[in-house]
């Protein structure tokens, strides 16, 4: 990790070095730089042995997908992908929200509650379809007729999952977090399983960033004035 600071600390005074001449004769001055930083973890996974994914409590039931089914398939594979020790799935049901917080509910669930961790939450997909009339023309100049507009449509699918990493031992959630992700397609015929997993995918990347750490990348301006 100090090798890789290192690193673009160098990039970052070469890169400098070679856009001064550049900035010295020129009226722009800026220069955007993406940088990977290195984060910490939320949670340290490493001291747990198993993971046990639970039920979700669906807010409103999605046609044509079963997403709990398909949330606790997705994660199921993607921990176990990521996770040292054991993933497991087991037939907890959720009945409303207030299970996330009840410390009597957990505690007598799990073979080796010291070691063991419940990974459940809530969820809501939605689909919208928007329209927007667009002036589609491209003028350069005045003229006395109409643009060219038509009538656009577009499918936007959302999201929201409800996150919580339970101690099976306390009972109490030792990680929450609310994501909500967000898509537009042009494409009429999209399909809402389509999306799904382009969000789903989204809601993983951010959760195995908080809960095991890795590198970030974030923009920085560069301004000289």
């Amino acid at each position: 990790m100090i090798k890789k600071m290192k690193r673009n600390k160098f990039l970052l005074v070469f890169g400098l070095a070679l856009l001064f001449p550049f900035f010295s004769c020129s009226s722009t001055y800026h220069w955007k730089l993406k940088l990977e930083i290195p984060g910490g973890a939320d949670l340290n996974l490493a001291q747990y042995e198993e993971i046990v994914i639970t039920n979700f409590l669906v807010q409103k039931e999605t046609q044509d997908i079963d997403l709990n089914k398909e949330i606790i398939e997705y994660l199921n594979f993607e921990f176990g992908q990521e996770f040292e020790g054991e993933i497991t799935v087991k037939n907890i049901s959720i009945e409303d929200e207030s299970i996330f917080t009840s410390d009597a509910f957990w505690k007598d669930k799990a073979k080796d509650p010291e070691k063991t961790l419940f990974l459940t939450g809530s969820a809501e997909y939605t689909e919208e379809i928007r329209k927007a009339i667009l002036d589609t023309s491209v003028r350069k100049y005045e003229d006395p007729f109409d643009s060219e507009r038509k009538l656009a449509e577009r499918r936007f699918y959302t999201l929201n999952l409800d996150l919580y990493l339970i101690h099976a031992q306390s009972g109490k959630p030792l990680f929450t977090r609310d994501f909500k992700e967000t898509r537009g397609y042009k494409n009429p015929n999209q399909t809402a399983y389509f999306a799904f997993f382009d969000l789903i995918q989204i809601i993983k990347d951010k959760l195995l960033r908080s809960v095991l750490g890795g590198e970030r990348v974030q923009e920085r301006y560069i301004i000289s004035k």
